[in-house]
């Protein structure tokens, strides 16, 4: 398997590349506009066909650079079910299969952060967790309809029966970590470590945190696929 991780300094985001060496068809997860043309010479370079763009979400930090890609290579825009994105070529659902070759990557539903999230595990080895876990931390659910108890639920009910060795990788971070595990996550994230779920939603309630800068022209963007023109 070919496995990059790709960043933003913007908006610190994490885009994973993911590709079958041996039919080197690819895919990417959460592309960001900014970045449309590192990950287009990334893919051209690598000899790799992009067949999907997938999303954890509908963001409201950065837009998505889905709809570039659908028009430059013809890729399927995948987006999680329920998502409002009415310009998807896809609604994925919890459990639903994407393969790549010999590649498999599941979905799984970790709606909390936003009410429509999906993480995305490839080949059972590596966890891409979107806003729904970070390292040492996990995505705010003050908007969107997010709801800190079901985030709870998500993460400790679906990410954390995961086995211990499953490598995380999140949709952000802002300290400069790029990789964990579920164990790790378990034993020293703090968001989670010694709270029941109630002291996790009165946790998350008690966040002070400002909106996204990106996120009154980020959210219909990304509804668009990204596609700001349509935007009045």
């Amino acid at each position: 398997m070919l496995f990059r991780q790709l960043f933003d300094a913007e908006t610190s985001t994490y885009t994973y590349l993911v590709a079958d060496p041996v039919t080197q068809k690819a895919l990417l997860v959460d592309p960001v506009l900014e970045q449309f043309q590192r990950d287009s010479q990334v893919l051209e370079q690598l000899g790799l066909t992009l067949q999907y763009c997938l999303e954890t979400h509908i963001h409201a930090d950065h837009i998505t650079a889905t709809g570039q890609f659908r028009k430059m290579t013809g890729c399927q825009g995948i987006v999680p079910q329920n998502a409002q994105a009415e310009c998807a070529d896809r609604f994925i659902t919890n459990g639903e299969e994407i393969t790549l070759g010999n590649i498999v990557i599941q979905a799984i539903a970790t709606p909390g952060h936003t009410d429509s999230h999906m993480a995305y595990l490839v080949d059972g080895t590596h966890l891409l967790t979107g806003d729904a876990l970070f390292i040492r931390g996990c995505g705010r659910t003050d908007f969107q309809s997010g709801d800190a108890g079901i985030l709870f639920d998500s993460v400790t009910k679906r990410l954390f029966t995961l086995p211990d060795s499953t490598q995380i990788y999140p949709g952000h971070d802002y300290r400069g970590l790029t990789v964990s595990t579920i164990g790790e996550e378990k034993q020293f994230n703090p968001r989670f470590k010694g709270r029941d779920r109630q002291q996790f939603i009165e946790f998350m309630a008690s966040l002070d945190l400002p909106d996204p800068k990106k996120m009154m022209e980020a959210v219909p963007a990304n509804e668009r696929c990204g596609n700001v023109s349509l935007i009045s």
